[in-house]
């Protein structure tokens, strides 16, 4: 094409302007009409081969679907394990805190109901202890007098003695 256009550029020095014009005129439509035939020629070829350069892209597509995928998801489980493990280290803190929290709380209940004069539950289980120590004592005691015969009331009552003079 190029070659045409420089031979008509040489005509065209050569002399006649008007065989050069239509010389020009054709050359163009030539050239117009080789561009548009290749511009078909190409799109036919891009149909023919079109399904089959689909295909591939779709293949392609997803390969990199599944590697991204798979990138993803194993970020992913990076990212929830070092989640659980900064929540189990935040939950132990807490517990912790909580646990001091709830001493703090139980002492200080304690002295108060200390100084209210309120037994503890010690207090209360030491007396209980006793109570049922005290209860046993008190069986046996029974249960040997029963087995014991009863003195004879031989002795004298005590004499009644008489209210002390003032002096």
């Amino acid at each position: 094409m190029v070659k045409k256009l420089k031979q008509l550029a040489e005509k065209q020095a050569a002399g006649a302007a008007g065989i050069f014009d239509s010389a020009l005129a054709g050359s163009v439509k030539e050239s117009a009409q080789q561009i548009w035939l290749a511009g078909m020629g190409a799109f036919a070829k891009a149909q023919a081969e079109g399904g089959k350069a689909f295909d591939t892209l779709i293949k392609e597509g997803v390969n990199l679907q599944r590697k991204t995928q798979t990138a993803a998801e194993g970020k992913l489980g990076e990212v929830a394990s070092k989640m659980t493990g900064m929540a189990s280290e935040v939950q132990a803190r807490a517990g912790q805190q909580w646990d001091k929290l709830e001493n703090i709380f139980e002492e200080r209940t304690a002295k108060a109901l200390q100084k209210l004069g309120v037994p503890s539950a010690q207090d209360v289980a030491a007396l209980s202890a006793r109570i049922d120590e005290l209860t046993a004592q008190l069986g046996k005691k029974a249960q040997a007098d029963k087995a014991a015969p009863a003195p004879h009331a031989t002795a004298k009552a005590p004499a009644k003695r008489a209210p002390r003079k003032a002096v």
